[in-house]
């Protein structure tokens, strides 16, 4: 075995072994320990990593045994999730999955309500016609939202890795948005035809995405067949008395069951 190293994670030291940290060479350990990425030093001189502390742990023992071990009372699995892509350690990502998927099966009956909004707004923009020449002009927009609720809050944090709002130029997980374990509150706009990029920005207006796929969502109906994809997958069904299955699509409150 080689020698020790100590490394402090977010103020907190571990220590463990060089070929450790190198087991997976295309990670993020593999490339900083290896030499292809620079590392930094604290004040003792041990390397240090300006990230989660407490969650390395979970990291580390993976580095050394290839299982992911948690508590059965485990509650920080978003927090787990973005330490685990930010070292990407592939087959700790797919554990992780693999993890998510079991505890999901596990959860009994469920519920998952979802109430949609949409209404017609006029936005304003000016439009460069010519260098130092402008013209004002205005569009109708359609605005969503989306008020969705779970007492599997496994589902929404799943729900939360296939939605992506789309804003200054980036893609960001609506995971990050997630206040309530069990509420999620989703608000986007269609895109506008000749409406400026940096005006989506500027009048902070956010798209929504799906991905993979990278399917934007335009509309309530591509936005339920999406939600619908996501929930039948993860076991939920169309709750028969709400509404009508035939009016399914049409409808502004839409409930989905799963038994067990």
């Amino acid at each position: 075995m080689s020698e020790p190293i100590t490394l402090n994670v977010g103020g907190k030291l571990y220590t463990t072994s060089l070929s450790t940290l190198t087991s997976f060479p295309d990670s993020m350990l593999g490339a900083m320990f290896s030499g292809k990425i620079p590392t930094k030093k604290d004040s003792q001189g041990n390397c240090f990593i300006d990230r989660d502390g407490k969650i390395f742990r979970y990291i580390l023992n993976f580095l050394r045994t290839s299982h992911l071990d948690l508590p059965e009372d485990f509650q920080e699995m978003g927090l787990l999730r973005r330490e685990v892509d930010f070292y990407q350690i592939q087959p700790l990502i797919e554990a992780l999955q693999e993890k998510e998927v079991e505890l999901s099966k596990a959860e009994k009956n469920a519920m998952l309500n979802i109430s949609l909004d949409q209404k017609t707004q006029t936005v304003h923009f000016t439009v460069r016609e010519a260098p130092q020449i402008y013209s004002l002009s205005s569009s109708n927009m359609e605005v969503f939202s989306a008020h969705i609720f779970s007492t599997s809050c496994l589902f929404l944090k799943l729900l939360g890795s296939k939605l992506y709002y789309c804003f200054n130029g980036n893609l960001s997980s609506i995971s990050s948005y997630l206040q309530d374990p069990n509420h999620l509150t989703l608000d986007w706009v269609a895109s506008v035809e000749g409406l400026p990029e940096e005006e989506y920005t500027k009048q902070n207006l956010k798209r929504l995405w799906v991905v993979p796929g990278n399917k934007q969502i335009n509309s309530f109906q591509v936005f339920v067949e999406e939600v619908l994809k996501i929930a039948m997958s993860d076991g939920f069904c169309i709750d028969s008395s709400h509404p009508q299955t035939s009016d399914f699509m049409n409808n502004k409150i839409i409930r989905l069951i799963r038994y067990k």
